[in-house]
């Protein structure tokens, strides 16, 4: 029996840390303590962090969240067994279904109402999720790129466990997971630019610029990645999170050009510059990976920064176009070829100014009983 102790350990963050120590003689990214980024991050005093901490709690502006929620594809397993192979929708945030060699991958799942440890507290999904979670398909895998809460929801994740084949992530993420219950056979850990072979595809763990942790406890005690899906001739980057750094013209030179680039555009701020990217540099971060279709991501669903929630799509389209890039704006369960990608609508547009309607009930996670 897990004594109270354990969990308590487990839920702050003390077993993640141990691990972390534990990695440091298998990682480059390790320093003995903690993972770091290849360029250090610039120190922020207290009072810094005390100015951020207070205007993202009090004083953000109305317009970080939409009017109304945004409108979605709705999806059903019939669509999803019928589509071809080659296909990619956006189920919101940073959580993409692929349909590969008739198999299907999802990235940094995340199905539950807030983007927060608590269940009452936190940024809270301005939609739902284009298809319940009890509705989706068996899973191939689940590709995860850190562990932070908008990224890996812990109620997502167990209730994907039993009918996921494999779990590929981070060093010391795949350790969460297995505390949690995922079976340890399922889980591949991944140093950068290390690479797993499954069924012809090819995924490669490559560098970001971030951070990582799930408390006050374990900050940096697991690695973040970026993540490289090659299928033959078809080449994907997906960002998870990071900064911009000359870590992407690597990548391009290295594993590149990409047909695809799915890179975060959103919940920047001029204050966290490190961390998150400004649309410029998403545009320029898509340009040094010799990218040929730009998608952003890592909008559109949370309220997790203090810019106008429409800000980043506007953004990322208007610079894309001025540079000549092209750039896909899929609707939440929109169907995306990825041999030929579609520009998409400007949906955020369609979004009336109109009172916010209620809250709507996630279908998802609660209906798999997980509470």
């Amino acid at each position: 029996m897990t004594s109270i102790t354990d969990r308590i350990s487990r839920a702050l963050g003390f077993a993640a840390a141990r691990r972390g120590r534990a990695l440091s003689n298998a990682s480059p990214q390790h320093d003995g303590q903690r993972f770091r980024n290849v360029k250090p991050r610039p120190a922020e005093g207290l009072s810094k962090t005390l100015r951020i901490m207070w205007n993202v709690l009090l004083n953000k502006p109305r317009n970080t969240t939409p009017p109304q929620a945004p409108a979605v594809d709705t999806l059903t397993r019939a669509q999803l067994d019928a589509a071809p192979d080659r296909s990619l929708y956006r189920l919101g945030h940073s959580t993409m279904l692929f349909k590969l060699r008739g198999e299907y991958w999802l990235t940094d799942p995340v199905f539950g109402e807030r983007a927060s440890p608590f269940r009452r507290i936190g940024p809270k999904r301005f939609h739902a999720p284009p298809i319940a979670l009890h509705d989706l398909p068996p899973l191939r895998g689940v590709i995860l790129s850190h562990d932070h809460y908008d990224h890996l929801d812990r109620e997502t994740v167990l209730a994907l466990a039993a009918t996921t084949e494999v779990f590929l992530t981070t060093l010391g993420v795949g350790d969460r997971l297995i505390d949690w219950g995922v079976d340890a056979a399922k889980v591949r850990q991944l140093d950068w630019w290390q690479s797993v072979q499954i069924d012809g595809l090819s995924f490669t763990a490559t560098p970001a610029q971030h951070f990582s942790g799930r408390s006050l406890f374990d900050g940096n005690s697991t690695l973040w990645a970026s993540w490289v899906i090659v299928d033959d001739g078809l080449r994907v980057f997906f960002s998870g999170d990071t900064g911009y750094f000359d870590g992407f013209r690597t990548i391009g030179e290295r594993l590149g050009p990409f047909d695809v680039t799915l890179i975060e555009t959103g919940a920047y701020d001029a204050q966290w510059p490190y961390v998150h990217m400004q649309p410029e540099e998403t545009v320029q971060a898509h340009v040094d990976l010799r990218g040929r279709w730009l998608v952003p991501i890592h909008n559109g669903t949370f309220d997790l920064a203090m810019h106008p929630w429409q800000e980043p799509f506007e953004r990322v389209t208007g610079l894309a176009l001025a540079r000549g890039v092209a750039v896909a704006t899929p609707r939440m369960g929109e169907r995306l070829d990825l041999d030929a990608p579609h520009r998409g609508e400007r949906w955020w547009r369609e979004v009336a100014e109109a009172p916010k309607p209620g809250s709507w009930r996630l279908c998802a996670s609660r209906a798999q009983g997980m509470d």
